[in-house]
């Protein structure tokens, strides 16, 4: 589950105690309408300063762990926009980690920050429905993914399930085509990585278990 500001907050001075004394969904329907236009306006004002402020606190949040952009060298000085913030849901049982130039196979479900109508984030994408489950989800591949994604999937192992939290630095940055991603949106996706294969592999069509 996405954790809300206030929820990361709380969370950070329950830790910070002892030290001290330390494919798409849409958005919303395209209506002509002055109230509708009201209602989008509201449920993201003051959206930048909102998605740097979660930021702030996915980076020094304990239950997190920390990963610096893929395309930054290992001595490469890493600001908070320039990692990833992942918490680790299930473990697989694989030992190898994907290249950048594989195909992995991949169910993924992607969300904006909790905003006022969407206490748990806008779901803006997916590749299944309902809970997830390994058996019943239907993944999507690719060799192709947000700076973000990437950065995770060299990390990742067969098996592994985690909730990725990407600044908007590492996916669309301040603008954006997608109508169901407003611009400056940290986005956080619950990633499972079922397989890759080298370029010169190939795989089977996906069957789902009965």
């Amino acid at each position: 589950m996405i954790k809300s500001i206030e929820q990361v907050a709380t969370s950070l001075v329950k830790w910070l105690m002892p030290l001290c004394l330390l494919t798409v969904v849409p958005l919303i329907s395209c209506e002509e309408d002055d109230d509708d236009d009201e209602d989008t306006s509201a449920e993201y004002e003051n959206w930048q300063q909102r998605n740097d402020e979660m930021l702030e606190l996915w980076a020094v949040d304990p239950e997190l762990q920390k990963y610096k952009n893929y395309a930054l060298n290992e001595s490469a000085t890493a600001g908070n926009s320039d990692c990833i913030y992942v918490e680790v849901l299930e473990k697989g049982k694989g030992t190898e980690t994907p290249m950048l130039t594989d195909t992995v196979r991949i169910a993924y479900r992607g969300r904006l920050i909790p905003s006022k109508t969407y206490p748990e984030g806008f779901v803006f994408d997916q590749s299944y429905l309902n809970d997830f489950r390994w058996e019943k989800a239907y993944p999507a591949q690719g060799a192709s993914w947000i700076p973000g994604i990437q950065t995770a999937l060299l990390k990742m192992h067969v098996g592994d399930r985690w909730l990725i939290h990407v600044p908007y630095q590492l996916a669309y940055g301040g603008s954006t085509s997608n109508a169901s991603i407003p611009a400056f949106s940290n986005l956080v996706f619950d990633v499972a990585l079922f397989d890759f294969w080298h370029p010169e592999d190939s795989r089977p069509p996906f069957k789902v278990r009965n």
